[in-house]
C-alpha cells in the first residue's frame, strides 16, 4: 500500500532572497545562539558575510560555481556560514570538524573543493589544505592563510552544480556522496515548518552534528523558512541541558534517542509543557520505553520522525496532535510517496507485513557523485523512480510505518529473521537499562545468533548488577520466541555510536565475531 502526503506549493523563492527578506524585516534580531555561552549570530551578520563570500567566489573564478568546505567547530559560525555561502550561490560541502589532515585531503581529492572556512583548526590540518591549493578562511578575521591556482585542477568543471554535498556509506567501504539541490534543501525545510507549524515565535534547541542533514535542514533551513529562532551546542552537557532548555526559552527540542535518554535522567526545574510544543526524535529508531521515561520525567511530548540524507532530511512524521500519534511509529509521510515492498522487489506489501521501504518525491536525490565529482554518477533510484532506503518496515492499515531496522542488522538465525529492536525494546523496558543494542555472532551451524550489549546505572559486578542480568534473561524468555532470545547479555560502560548518537553496530559486530568482549 503506498502512501502519498499532500504537497503545498513551494513559491519561486531561493535561500539568498528568503536571507535577504529576513534581514530587511530584523536586521538585528539573534537568530543563531550559542547554548553553551549565550553568544549570537543575526540576519545582517549572515548578510555580511554572503556579501564577502559572493566576492571571494568571484576572484577565486568566474566561470563556475565554487566549492566551499565548513570546518567548524562552533556551531554559530557554521550557522552563519552554511547560510552564507548557500546566498552567496556557493557548493557547500559541510565536514566534521574532527577530521584528520588525511581524511581532509580525501575529501578535497574527491571534490576538488576550492575553499574552506575554518575556525580552531591545528597546523597539520591547515598545512594539508593550503598544500593542496586550497583557500583557507579564517573566521576571525575572514583571513586568507593559502592559495594556489586552481583553474587547470578544475578543467571543464561545470557551471551549474548542487547546492551542497555530503557524505553518506556507501556498499564494500565505497564511498558516496549525496547531491542535493537548493530547490530539494528548500522543500525539505518548508515540509518540516509546515508540519511542525513553525512561526518566528518559534525557539529550536539543537544540540545535533550540523555536518549532518538533520541540523541542516531541521535546524539550520527551517529556521531560515518559518522565521524563526535557533539555539545550537557543540556538544550536549548532561548536568546542564535542561538548565539550557529553560535559559534561552525553546520552544522545541530537535534530538535522537540517545540524547531523550540522557535528558531523562533529570527533569527540568520547572514545568515546559506549557512552552516547550514537543521533542524531536530522529536519526533512529526510537525505543519505546525511552519515550515512555521521557515523556514521564520530563513531561514533554515526543514527536517521532525519519529521514535520511537521500531524502534532504524528513520523511514521515507523527501527527502534530498528540492524542493522533502512534507510539511506536515513525508516523506518516509528509511531502513524499512511501511504499513497502515485498521479496521480489516490486510487490507492495499488504498491511502489517514487514518489508522494504522505498521512497520518491521532489527532495528525494537522483544520483550519487563517486570521488571525482561530477563525471562520475550513480543513479539512486531504480527505473520507476523509488529509491531504496535499506530499512526494513511495515505499513498499518491507515498508512503508519512501522520500522524495524536496517536490512544489513538483521540476525539469520538457521533461517528465521531476529530483528535487534525487538530485542532491545525488551531490554530497555527495565528503567535501570540506559542503553542496549542486538548484533548477530557467527555460528557454526545456524550461521549467527543475536548477542545484545547493554549499559546499566548500577555499579558492574555487584550483586544488583547479577541479579540484574537474570531478571533481564527472564524478561527475554517471557517476550522473546526462543529463536529472538539472546544467547549472551554483555554489560559494558558506553555503546560505540557515531556522531549523531547513532549505535556503530559494526564495531559490536566485529567484537562478537572476534570473541572480544565489550567490557
Amino acid at each position: 500500500m503506498m502512501q502519498t502526503s499532500s504537497r503545498p506549493y513551494i513559491s519561486d523563492v531561493d535561500i539568498a532572497g528568503l536571507v535577504c527578506v529576513r534581514a530587511s524585516a530584523n536586521p538585528d534580531r539573534p537568530v543563531f545562539i550559542d547554548g553553551a555561552d549565550g553568544s549570537w549570530v543575526t540576519w545582517h551578520d549572515v548578510v555580511a558575510e554572503a556579501g564577502k563570500l559572493t566576492e571571494h567566489g568571484r576572484a577565486a573564478d568566474s566561470r563556475r560555481r565554487s566549492v566551499l568546505g565548513l570546518l567548524l567547530s562552533r556551531p554559530t559560525a557554521f550557522c552563519s556560514s552554511y547560510l552564507a555561502a548557500l546566498a552567496a550561490g556557493m557548493c557547500v560541502v559541510p565536514l566534521d570538524a574532527r577530521s584528520t589532515a588525511e581524511e581532509l585531503s580525501k575529501i578535497v581529492a574527491s571534490l576538488a573543493l576550492d575553499t574552506v572556512i575554518v575556525d580552531e583548526v591545528g597546523d597539520d590540518r591547515l598545512d594539508a589544505l593550503v598544500s593542496l591549493g586550497v583557500d583557507v578562511l579564517d573566521t576571525n578575521g575572514a583571513r586568507q592563510v593559502g592559495r594556489k591556482d586552481r583553474v587547470e585542477r578544475h578543467a571543464g568543471a561545470p557551471t551549474r552544480g548542487p547546492a551542497v554535498i555530503l557524505a553518506t556509506s556507501g556498499t564494500a567501504g565505497r564511498p558516496k556522496f549525496v547531491p542535493l539541490s537548493e530547490e530539494q534543501l528548500l522543500y525539505g525545510a518548508a515540509q518540516v515548518s509546515r508540519h511542525h507549524q513553525f512561526s518566528e515565535e518559534d525557539r529550536g534547541y539543537c544540540p545535533l552534528p550540523l555536518f549532518h542533514i538533520n541540523g541542516q535542514v531541521v535546524g539550520i533551513l527551517s529556521t531560515l523558512v518559518s522565521a524563526g529562532s535557533l539555539v545550537v551546542e557543540r556538544r550536549v552537557q548532561r548536568d546542564r541541558l535542561w538548565d539550557t532548555v529553560e535559559r534561552t526559552g525553546a520552544t522545541w527540542l530537535n534530538l535522537v534517542p540517545a540524547l531523550l535518554a540522557v535528558a531523562a535522567e533529570s527533569s527540568p526545574a520547572q514545568d515546559l509543557s506549557s512552552r516547550v510544543r514537543f521533542a524531536r526524535s530522529a536519526s533512529s529508531a526510537l525505543p519505546e520505553p525511552v519515550r515512555r521515561r521521557f515523556e514521564s520525567v520530563c513531561g514533554v511530548g515526543v514527536l517521532e520522525t525519519y529521514g535520511m540524507t537521500e531524502a534532504a532530511g524528513q520523511i514521515t512524521a507523527n501527527p502534530l496532535r498528540p492524542e493522533l500519534r502512534r507510539p511506536g511509529s515513525a508516523g506518516l509521510p509528509v511531502g513524499i510517496d512511501l511504499r513497502v515492498v515485498g521479496k521480489d522487489g516490486e510487490t507492495e506489501a499488504p498491511p502489517g507485513s514487514m518489508g522494504a521501504v522505498e521512497i520518491r518525491g521532489p527532495s528525494v536525490v537522483r544520483h550519487y557523485l563517486l570521488p571525482g565529482c561530477e563525471p562520475s554518477r550513480l543513479p539512486a533510484r531504480t527505473a520507476a523512480g523509488w529509491l531504496r532506503t535499506g530499512d526494513l518496515g511495515a505499513l498499518d492499515a491507515d498508512g503508519f510505518l512501522y520500522l524495524a531496522g536496517r536490512s544489513d542488522d538483521v540476525i539469520n538465525r538457521g533461517g528465521e529473521k531476529v530483528y535487534p529492536r525487538e530485542i532491545e525494546e525488551v531490554l530497555l523496558s527495565d528503567p535501570r537499562v540506559t542503553s542496549a543494542a542486538a548484533v548477530g555472532r557467527p555460528h557454526p551451524t545456524l550461521g549467527a545468533e543475536p548477542v545484545a550489549f547493554l549499559t546499566t546505572s548500577v555499579d558492574r559486578g555487584s550483586r544488583e548488577a547479577i541479579a540484574l542480568l537474570a531478571e533481564l534473561g527472564s524478561a527475554c524468555a517471557t517476550a522473546l520466541s526462543r529463536y529472538k532470545r539472546p544467547v549472551e547479555l554483555r554489560v559494558t560502560d558506553a555503546l560505540p555510536t557515531g556522531a549523531t548518537g547513532k549505535v556503530a553496530r559494526q564495531l559490536l559486530s566485529h567484537q562478537v565475531a572476534g570473541g572480544v568482549g565489550a567490557g
